[in-house]
């Protein structure tokens, strides 16, 4: 949630910050603003609403000055104006603050504050950090430095900050703890970026410092020196980028969901390159190496994820059990922790996370790891919190993923976990040599049979047209496509504002048949697998009391043709890999209803897209 973007160094700092906050503004759209120091003198700028609204606001304003933040907000305390909004001033107004994250125990250090004659103009819990740290400065009468240290250890929750000072106009101090912030190093350190992640640096340097939990970075033009909260330096760790600038922007698309919906065949291939190649019979994940005997004799394997990430890993209960025959059982890693679970040190966990920063997910790896199990990520960002708390994992290769509402992470975390559950398979001896090899070769031409899939946009366009004003819709899918019909649900309430429920097929006797009329469409994911007989029987159940059918079916049925009002034909593949191409015409679908609605498919309403609070 919230997006961060500070700089440091000789260029103008607003037209960095601002291009930086638009390439942040899926973590956040509630409001946004900067602050600015030039000539000793501190300035903050802010308005609710988007960042071409603060440029508005911002068209005769004075905006120079060499050093400056800015914030995009995902609002948690208090509700979106131009008060709340971030940066927040001190009392004294030396100070400026951008956060992201929750103080959890703000109200109590505010009524202390207020106790000592402090005045809040909003509800922030930001807000109160930046005062505290006032006070702190003022009754110690100590550096900045030892003022953010001090209170930082007072506070509880998750944050990622920057502070400037107009006592120090060149200076920048940064922290984190459960909130990612990476800072961006310029030649000879004379030019720093800061960011929640790493979209706004990668036009200006490839050179990067993950903080890790509990850092502080003190950043001065040519110096930057690391501590952490008890005052200890510590050696910053450089990594070197590997992004571009072209797969953060558009490319011609018209939003950046659609583009990634249409990357799926680069990205699933991606996923797989240099892991899997089935004419040698190779299948390979190193990052799984060390610790991969802990999945090879695990009694249990429990899968963790948040939304997308977790239908993810219910798509790879069906397949671990069908394949490595090891139970599985898939958390909501938003739940585990608060549920006393009971955690095995002989278990497995899998924790899934597209952005590696989601607090649920991080939270619950940290409460499985405290019980000796062992854990693996699988994620998409490197550097992330997630890929360096868990032992081992495997990276999904998708690249940025700037829509909120995740599509091609879906399909790379299938993809990863089921290369894992056939290592696991073929290592455990419980899949013979001849399957092992199909499903490689069937795997390796999953590309090119998304690329297939996605050549019926236009038609999946026709009957989002039909369908735009619908105020309900029910999708179902059985087995490895359940999870299927779950995502598909999700990803039109998520951006068309559309009330949807997945359910598997064979439960719509149990309750949800009670809604099918003439003004319900129905969306069926029909391949032919072993359940296709049953799935058939739900089609016509539907359709004897008026449903509207939309189906998900192979090329050249025929059959279900006869009674669907719609049918979406796609590839044929082996039911272990249906997920990776059944998903597709739903994303498709999702899409341009919300088009049609006119609705913002990259920033839907009350949405972020790293959820990095609980």
């Amino acid at each position: 949630m919230c997006g961060i973007v500070a700089y440091l160094g000789e260029q103008e700092a607003c037209p960095i910050v601002l291009k930086g906050l638009k390439r942040l503004e899926y973590r956040g759209y509630d409001s946004a603003g900067v602050a600015l120091i030039h000539q000793n003198n501190l300035s903050v700028f802010k308005k609710k609403g988007k960042v071409t609204d603060l440029e508005k606001h911002l068209a005769d304003k004075a905006i120079t000055g060499s050093i400056g933040m800015g914030h995009t907000r995902w609002a948690t305390h208090g509700e979106p104006n131009d008060i709340n909004a971030h940066p927040h001033f001190s009392s004294d107004s030396r100070l400026a603050l951008i956060h992201n994250g929750i103080i959890e125990n703000y109200a109590t250090i505010r009524q202390e504050l207020m106790h000592k004659g402090h005045q809040f103009l909003g509800q922030t819990d930001s807000e109160v950090l930046v005062h505290f740290i006032e006070q702190i400065q003022k009754e110690n009468q100590c550096s900045l430095f030892e003022a953010v240290r001090i209170a930082l250890n007072e506070v509880v929750g998750a944050y990622a900050i920057v502070v400037m000072s107009a006592d120090d106009p060149n200076q920048l101090l940064a922290a984190r703890k459960s909130s990612p912030l990476v800072i961006g190093i310029g030649k000879d350190q004379k030019e720093f970026w800061l960011a929640s992640d790493a979209t706004p640096i990668i036009e200006y340097t490839n050179e990067v410092v993950y903080l890790d939990d509990h850092q502080i970075a003190i950043l001065q033009k040519g110096s930057m020196e690391i501590k952490d909260i008890s005052n200890v330096p510590t050696t910053p760790y450089i990594q070197y980028l590997d992004l571009t600038l072209d797969a953060i922007e558009k490319g011609g698309f018209d939003s950046f969901m659609l583009k990634e919906i249409f990357e799926q065949p680069e990205s699933v291939h991606n996923c797989l390159r240099g892991r899997l190649i089935a004419e040698k019979g190779h299948l390979q994940l190193g990052g799984i190496n060390k610790y991969i005997d802990r999945l090879l004799y695990a009694k249990r394997i429990i899968i963790l994820g948040c939304g997308t990430s977790w239908h993810a890993g219910l798509v790879a209960e069906y397949i671990f059990e069908e394949l490595a025959r090891i139970p599985v059982e898939v958390e909501y890693a938003s739940e585990f922790r608060y549920r006393n679970p009971i955690i095995y040190p002989d278990d497995a966990v899998i924790a899934i996370s597209q952005s590696g920063e989601t607090a649920d997910t991080l939270a619950a790896i940290e409460l499985a790891k405290s019980k000796g199990a062992t854990i693996f990520g699988v994620c998409n960002v490197v550097g992330s919190s997630i890929a360096r708390a868990t032992h081992e994992g495997a990276y999904t290769h998708a690249g940025p993923e700037i829509g909120v509402a995740s599509t091609k992470a879906f399909t790379a975390q299938v993809t990863v976990l089921l290369m894992m559950a056939l290592m696991i398979a073929k290592k455990r001896q419980n899949v013979a040599e001849a399957q092992f090899s199909e499903l490689l070769y069937e795997l390796e031409s999953i590309p090119e049979k998304i690329a297939k899939t996605l050549k019926i946009n236009e038609e999946i366009e026709k009957i989002a047209h039909i369908y735009q004003h619908s105020s309900n819709m029910i999708y179902l899918g059985r087995g490895y496509n359940f999870p299927v019909a779950l995502e598909g649900a999700l990803k039109l309430k998520e951006i068309s504002y559309i009330h949807a429920e997945g359910y598997p097929a064979a439960e719509m006797k149990h309750g949800p048949i009670a809604l099918i009329d003439e003004e319900m469409p129905v969306v069926f994911i029909a391949i032919k697998d072993n359940s296709y007989e049953k799935v058939v029987s739900n089609i016509q159940e539907v359709k004897a009391r008026k449903g509207r059918v939309i189906a998900i079916v192979n090329e050249g049925d025929n059959l279900i043709s006869s009674m669907a009002d719609h049918v979406i034909e796609i590839p044929a593949t082996y039911d272990v890999l249906t997920p990776l191409l059944t998903v597709i015409p739903l994303q498709l679908l999702a899409y341009h209803i919300a088009v049609l609605r006119g609705c913002n498919v990259d920033q839907p309403r009350n949405l972020a897209k790293s959820v990095t609070v609980e």
